[in-house]
């Protein structure tokens, strides 16, 4: 504010100057006219003169506050780099083929203070699949992201065969993990580009086997254009089932060794929740890892283990059958009995006396129910 109040003030300063000059000339030239010491071009030709050379005046004053302003963002920009540390070098690790291993993680989400979760640990060999369940709010989807290392956990390591994810480089890191949020973000681009991660000179045949394992081929060659396909910003050109369809085909692009599903199946119809047991069965059998985070059981069916969130903390972990034994109990079986309903894992009614009404032993019906 203050280097414009200044500009503006120089300026108005430099036009009058710049006019009264200009008027002195014009009035000389006018008078060496009549005593016919000069011709009436030469006076005009003086006043151009005159204006041409102080036009570099009047920029200089006007360029002033951008001058400023950039000098000012370039200041803030090294000061913000200067606060960033530099990405330390790291030793080329390889390919996880054994186990993903966590332990004891604490998890602070980014400009907050307080852990959202907390002293989770647990071990899952390759070839088997991890459902996590649990009410909202529990802190799922947060640990899904440490898993990926999206976000760092403030306390505690997530290690795939036996290396943290810090010792990893970033970009090698990326090609053994795939990811599917519980939002799905795709970016402006084709089909193939987002499936392909934005990778240079990505094989289609990978491309096409991504998209077949997660049962979305037909549904992107009934395109005009196929995998050339734009879709738009966040693909805008899309539905909410398509976008879920793409994102898990990019998951599985390049075939990962950890592939970390979030509410794969929020969107999907019965064929898309087909095609993602199928993609879960497809990472099993190539002896890879899935983690799946879901409320509903169609996903739970196919994983041999099981994690129980509450709270942000882990309740019970272990085979499925074991896990889910323990917490699908009946609603007079204690405060924290959980129902598989055909609208996810939930808490049971608490009641008070169940020998009063042995209709309140049941969990209510709701449509979907089985």
């Amino acid at each position: 504010r203050r280097a414009g109040d200044i500009a503006g003030g120089l300026g108005s300063l430099s036009k009058t100057l710049r006019l009264m000059l200009q008027s002195a000339v014009l009035g000389v030239g006018a008078w060496l006219v009549i005593e016919q010491q000069a011709t009436g071009g030469i006076m005009i030709a003086s006043s151009i003169m005159v204006g041409r050379a102080l036009a570099p005046v009047d920029l200089a004053i006007a360029s002033w506050k951008p001058f400023l302003m950039a000098r000012q963002s370039w200041k803030r920009l090294q000061d913000l780099f200067g606060k960033i540390p530099p990405v330390p070098e790291t030793m080329a690790l390889p390919a996880p083929r054994r186990d993903l291993r966590v332990e004891n993680v604490t998890i602070v989400p980014p400009g907050e203070k307080r852990p959202t979760v907390a002293a989770v640990g647990f071990q899952i060999q390759a070839g088997s699949a991890l459902g996590i369940i649990g009410p909202s709010g529990s802190g799922k989807s947060t640990l899904s992201r440490a898993l990926v290392g999206a976000w760092s956990a403030a306390g505690g390591k997530v290690r795939l065969d036996g290396a943290s994810l810090g010792q990893w480089n970033r970009e090698a890191l990326g090609r053994h993990i795939g990811y599917l949020p519980q939002g799905v973000e795709l970016f402006d681009g084709t089909i193939a580009e987002n499936i392909a991660r934005f990778e240079e000179d990505a094989d289609s045949e990978a491309i096409v086997a991504a998209a077949r394992t997660a049962g979305a081929h037909d549904l992107i060659l009934r395109f005009e254009e196929g995998y050339k396909t734009r879709i738009g910003e966040s693909g805008s050109s899309l539905s909410a089932g398509q976008r879920q369809r793409i994102g898990l085909a990019r998951a599985l692009y390049g075939d990962p060794f950890l592939v970390v599903l979030d509410e794969p199946n929020a969107n999907l119809d019965a064929e898309g929740e087909a095609a993602v047991v199928r993609a879960i069965a497809s990472v099993r059998e190539r002896n890879g890892i899935v983690v799946v985070v879901a409320h509903r059981p169609s996903a739970i069916g196919v994983v041999d283990q099981v994690l129980m969130m509450e709270g942000g903390r882990q309740k019970a972990f272990g085979p499925r059958d074991a896990v889910l034994g323990q917490v699908l109990k009946p609603a007079h079986a204690g405060r924290n009995g959980f129902a598989a309903t055909g609208h996810g894992i939930m808490p049971l009614r608490v009641v008070a006396n169940p020998a009063k009404s042995e209709k309140h032993s049941e969990p209510e019906k709701t449509d979907g129910d089985t």
